[in-house]
């Protein structure tokens, strides 16, 4: 199969869902008014509620809700086959994934910029809103675990990454304090130098590896994990003018050109795609996933069909900071899309090499042996990108080899393969680290709202004391999880849950729509519900039995196996709780407006 129709198909379809769909729910459910003011003017505090420029803004939605689900997920589904995996992200990104951002990006603008939780107490009860807060401060401390376990898996020993990414704060500082203090409004000048110094920071990275400063910059798993902890922490409490925004934005640089390349490198080099369109594993047994096509294959493309983090976004510091409501269609819906083509351009870079060579590289050598493949080039891979890259599981590798391959075969580039390798490694790394500064502070938020109703001072967010001790906890949380797990354990973990919290959000969103006596709209987030509800909830009890206590009984795992196990449970009854209860709230405004409907039509 050759790559280029998809890629082409995918972005037509793309398009047309921006331009007429988005503009219907825009129009007609959302009723988005240019005229009324958000919260980034009423309840501006210059730290968490500030107006922000469109781009800037679209810049930091789009760098925090990509993270390592558009560029992992999709290279380990891709042991089910090719074809299965892009239908899920093309459908589920145009009639889910953006909707749900949509949907609450809107909501929170219209509620103050409220989270998630504190939405679903006013809109379906105070039941479901407690329920929700617990549920997703679980859902996020574990989805930021496999967030940050892939940073940690890409970034262990490569002393290029690890430069890079470090070099990435002190710039975004400065762009910050360009565009903001030294000369305010000056977007162009604070993009130039913040993109420039980026790019310069990548090249010079080319030549750590080897030299002197090499030791400084070449660490293990426990120190990454402290370091990524210790810079989440210190984001999540500054002001988001001064790292988070131009830091996320800048990266958007990098994460938006470079998918923009590899998806011109697709159309230059049309790659063959050697994997199938469904594999030997579609009914289990798989090496990597171990379970079948249905439902794993939606668990594991975690993020770039829909992914529940991202109504955290939405309803975290997005709508804390943008300027106009209608602005909310580019930035929740579009900024979605963007997501989608990534799973699908890194689906089509891992499906370009041998299924003999994927698997190689994705499973350990021991397990390898036992699938009865003899690789094809693996050998030359490893000798082009300057290191082994056998049995190296967890996606990141594989997805950089893929893009390596793809980037190297256009004209002029022939040669660059260790060069593109270690920047695809870099890229996967920002683009992954941009979601922890972000992650943890909505997590803060909801965590500050949680022990405010104890403790009022705790539910400003400008209160010093409540944000430290509140981002301290959040991070040990999600540090634990990366320290003790592997991607074989978290990953599911974070599927099921990141999951899960999209139901969740989906019913909130269907809430929401209904009590603003648009019922008659509701089908817009209720087609996805009952999808993903039902899907994940039974891939969440097979991992429960299947993967997590199976895990408990191994020596040294009885801790982490029955704490996972236990976890999916609660989150699969708390979906189950709120559908229920959000069931209740929906039959009283629907009644009224079906009784009105035929009323008004005589």
């Amino acid at each position: 199969m050759n790559a280029l129709p998809f890629v082409i198909g995918a972005l037509c379809v793309m398009a047309i869902a921006y331009r007429f769909y988005s503009a219907f729910i825009a129009a007609k459910v959302l009723a988005l008014d240019p005229n009324r003011i958000t919260p980034a003017h009423t309840l501006n505090d210059g730290h968490n509620y500030y107006p922000t420029n469109k781009w800037v803004l679209f810049g930091h939605h789009f760098a925090a809700i990509s993270g390592a689900g558009p560029l992992i997920g999709p290279v380990l589904a891709a042991q089910f086959g090719f074809l299965p995996g892009f239908l899920w992200l093309l459908i589920g990104v145009v009639l889910g994934g953006a909707v749900q951002d949509f949907v609450i990006l809107a909501a929170s603008i219209r509620r103050s910029g409220r989270s998630l939780a504190e939405i679903a107490r006013t809109e379906i009860s105070p039941v479901s809103g407690l329920i929700a807060a617990i549920a997703i401060l679980f859902i996020v401390i574990i989805a930021l675990a496999g967030l940050g376990l892939a940073v940690v898996n890409a970034l262990r020993e490569s002393s290029w990454g690890a430069f890079t990414i470090a070099m990435s704060i002190p710039l975004a500082l400065f762009v910050g304090l360009w565009i903001y203090r030294i000369r305010p409004g000056r977007i162009v000048e604070g993009s130039l130098i913040g993109v420039a110094g980026l790019f310069l920071a990548v090249i010079i990275g080319r030549w750590i590896p080897g030299s002197a400063l090499a030791p400084y910059f070449t660490f293990d798993k426990a120190e990454l994990t402290f370091l990524m902890a210790a810079y989440g922490f210190i984001a999540s409490v500054l002001p988001v003018w001064v790292l988070l925004c131009p830091r996320d934005y800048l990266s958007s640089y990098l994460k938006i050109g470079t998918i923009a390349f590899l998806a011109i490198g697709i159309i230059i080099v049309a790659p063959t795609l050697h994997m199938p369109a469904f594999s030997e594993f579609v009914g289990g047994g798989g090496p990597i996933i171990p379970g079948k096509l249905y439902p794993f294959v939606f668990i594991t493309i975690a993020c770039g069909a829909i992914s529940g983090f991202h109504s955290l976004v939405s309803s975290g510091t997005t709508p804390k900071m943008i300027n106009k409501e209608t602005e909310a269609r580019m930035i929740g819906y579009g900024a979605m899309l963007m997501e989608g083509f990534v799973g699908i351009t890194s689906l089509v870079a891992a499906s370009a090499l041998f299924p003999a060579d994927y698997f190689a590289i994705n499973v350990p050598a021991e397990k390898f042996g036992t699938l009865g493949m003899d690789p094809v080039n693996l050998s030359t891979l490893s000798e082009q990108v300057g290191e082994n890259v056998a049995g190296r599981p967890g996606g990141a590798v594989s997805l950089a080899v893929g893009m390596a391959q793809i980037f190297s075969s256009i004209p002029g580039m022939r040669g660059l393969m260790s060069y593109w390798y270690h920047f695809a490694i870099m890229f996967e790394a920002l683009f992954i680290l941009t979601t922890i500064d972000t992650g943890t502070r909505v997590a803060r938020f909801i965590m500050q709202e949680l022990f405010g109703k104890v403790y009022r001072p705790f539910a400003r967010t400008d209160w010093w004391p409540g944000a430290i001790l509140t981002s301290l906890l959040v991070v040990c949380g999600w540090g634990y999880f990366i320290h003790a797990g592997t991607i074989s354990t978290i990953w599911p973990m974070f599927g099921i849950a990141n999951q899960l919290l999209a139901a969740i959000a989906l019913c909130v969103g269907t809430t929401v729509i209904i009590n603003s006596g648009k019922g008659r709209y509701a089908w817009i987030t209720l087609l996805p519900l009952s999808f993903v509800a039902t899907t994940t909830s039974f891939a969440g009890i097979r991992s429960i039995f299947d993967n997590f206590l199976p895990l408990a009984q191994k020596p040294g795992f009885a801790f982490q196996g029955y704490l996972n196990a236990g976890l999916t449970a609660i989150m699969i009854a708390s979906v189950v709780v709120i559908f229920f209860d959000s069931l209740r709230r929906w039959v009283k405004p629907l009644k009224s407006e079906l009784a009105y409907a035929p009323a008004t039509s005589k």
